[in-house]
């Protein structure tokens, strides 16, 4: 995990932490959850550390994503990066009584200027990054 600045929160999934945890770190499922994202292409290299793929954002961006760190289930990160900005997104599985908590940790980052206004960037980020887990947590629940 990154020491650079983050911004986050923590939200609640009724289902086990291991079933979280395999469902958002598959580049493939990203598409039922996450907002922003039209599909997912070029995944390269089985779900673990060192995956790849490209995001396909409804935007039209499309920045270059891989996996950068894989404990499962307790752990995991990505980073994406677009022509000079990074964003960089750590997930933590705590388990509860009734299913487990996801902790999610944001920040993008770039040179220069980018980099002054990527703790602001970020920070905008919060309630999307927010509602798309609650949406996966949704899902996964409705699948029992």
């Amino acid at each position: 995990m990154s020491t650079l600045r983050t911004v986050g929160g923590t939200v609640a999934f009724p289902v086990p932490a291991e079933v979280a945890f395999d469902y958002l770190v598959d580049p493939v499922n990203r598409p039922q959850w996450q907002s922003s994202l039209a599909s997912v292409t070029d995944v390269r290299g089985e779900v673990g550390p060192g995956q790849t793929w490209t995001d396909v954002t409804k935007p039209g961006l499309r920045p270059a994503m891989r996996t950068t760190a894989y404990d499962r289930p307790r752990a995991w990160s990505e980073d994406g990066t677009w022509k000079f900005v990074t964003a960089i997104l750590d997930l933590t599985f705590t388990p509860t009584a009734t299913g487990c908590d996801v902790g999610f940790r944001f920040r993008i980052t770039g040179p220069g200027p980018v980099r002054a206004l990527g703790l602001l960037a970020s920070a905008a980020s919060v309630l999307p990054v927010r509602a798309d887990l609650r949406t996966a947590a949704r899902i996964l629940g409705e699948r029992g």
